[in-house]
């Protein structure tokens, strides 16, 4: 098991950042500093001497009141809901009705389908580099999107020692495994602003375990990985791009409550706080037109992040509330708005991998209009060698979040059996 030094933990750059004031590429540094506030980049420039251990908890709770504060988009003044404490074992309420899982829609998988999936494997396996890893240049060797290709096979019943693409997951987890650090963090050594990559990785984990719960490796790194994202919960209650409890967006703070429920589906104890602190967090980031911003100190909504949005209040155990279907109204309007044309937006396969989640989890009409076009959509979108493009991240990672999203129906994952 290697050592990460704590330098690692407070190098600036961003990985799948999703910005404030814009949503575009995949950005770094100098991207982060052109788009985001003069405040909030004070708060990223935490000095080195002030750095915390990974593994030290933030000792913050959630006040039992909170203030009214003004929404610095439409100055109105909006009173913070109280959080209700959320049982991740308590089943999903009837009078909400039921999600897709259990409700499926005529046709969801067609003939094309399932030759676009068939493709897209079939390169996805051909990208795999020869350590089990993923990702070509700047995101060479990410554990992060190493699991997303994983789990894109796992999507079509791939397992390790079991389905065609068995031996490429196999490879892919002991990859993930030998990242794992002392402290938890599960990114390797060139990966920067690592908790994305954590939150991929220990998503993918808790689904291997989920699905095979004998793997003593999987269960020690998985459950250290879950008191990594639990100890470096910030005081507001979310999570950022290094694993120290300082400040939070909702971009990185989605990977972080997915992450821990598939940890929880598979039996790994998970704090009840954690995710209160989670939902109280996410609430606070939603604007007076549904849609979500990147923090909770200002920023104007866009789709992809209210997609996120939504998706992690489901994932926390929220069936119905105000603000799941303020959210859900949002997205279902942009896409109206944009028709086929959010290809040409930034992180579309992000806000899309999110979006379907969340209108699967939302399941009836909502799922039944959304599904057919963005299932259509993305098949249109396939090159001729199989894969889907991304130029800022690659296309082992536009790839795997594709094939992920025409997967969905078929529900093998377990995390979307919950």
């Amino acid at each position: 098991m290697k050592k990460t030094s704590i330098q690692t933990f407070i190098l600036p750059l961003v990985f799948f950042s999703v910005g404030m004031n814009s949503m575009r590429a995949f950005s770094f540094q100098d991207f982060a500093q052109q788009s985001e506030s003069p405040q909030q980049k004070s708060n990223d420039a935490a000095p080195q001497g002030d750095t915390q251990n990974a593994n030290t908890k933030a000792e913050s709770t959630i006040p039992a009141k909170a203030e009214s504060k003004p929404n610095p988009n439409t100055n109105q003044v909006i009173a913070p809901k109280l959080v209700e404490g959320i049982d991740l074992d308590k089943p999903r309420p009837v009078d909400v009705g039921a999600s897709a899982q259990n409700a499926p829609m005529e046709s969801e998988l067609n003939r094309a389908t399932e030759e676009s999936v068939r493709r897209g494997l079939r390169y996805l396996a051909s990208l795999q580099n020869d350590d089990g890893s993923f990702g070509r240049g700047r995101f060479a060797r990410h554990a992060g999107i190493t699991s997303l290709c994983a789990l894109a096979f796992m999507s079509d019943g791939h397992l390790p020692g079991r389905g065609v693409y068995g031996d490429n997951v196999r490879k892919a987890l002991e990859f993930v495994l030998s990242s794992a650090t002392e402290t938890g963090l599960l990114a390797s050594e060139n990966n920067h602003g690592p908790m994305y990559g954590h939150g991929f990785s220990t998503l993918f984990l808790g689904e291997i375990y989920g699905m095979n719960p004998e793997d003593a490796r999987v269960r020690d790194a998985l459950t250290r990985a879950v008191e990594l994202i639990t100890n470096s919960q910030n005081e507001e209650g979310g999570w950022r791009y290094n694993p120290v409890p300082y400040d939070a967006d909702i971009s990185v703070t989605i990977c972080e409550v997915m992450a821990l429920r598939s940890a929880r589906n598979a039996g790994i104890k998970v704090s009840k706080e954690t995710i209160d602190r989670a939902i109280a967090y996410v609430r606070s980031c939603q604007n007076s037109d549904g849609g979500f911003r990147y923090m909770t100190m200002s920023g104007t909504s866009a789709w992809p992040r209210t997609a996120a949005g939504v998706a992690s209040l489901f994932y926390a155990g929220v069936y119905s509330d105000d603000s799941i279907e303020r959210g859900l109204n949002y997205l279902e309007g942009e896409r109206n708005a944009m028709g086929a044309n959010s290809y040409s937006e930034a992180h579309y396969f992000y806000g899309h991998y999110y979006a379907v989640q969340a209108m699967y989890l939302a399941g009836g009409n909502r799922w039944n209009n959304w599904w057919p076009r963005i299932r259509d959509e993305m098949i249109s979108k396939q090159a001729d060698s199989g894969g889907w493009i991304d130029y800022q991240a690659g296309q082992a990672y536009s790839t795997s979040m594709a094939l992920i999203v025409l997967q969905i129906p078929k529900r093998y994952l377990p995390i979307f059996q919950k």
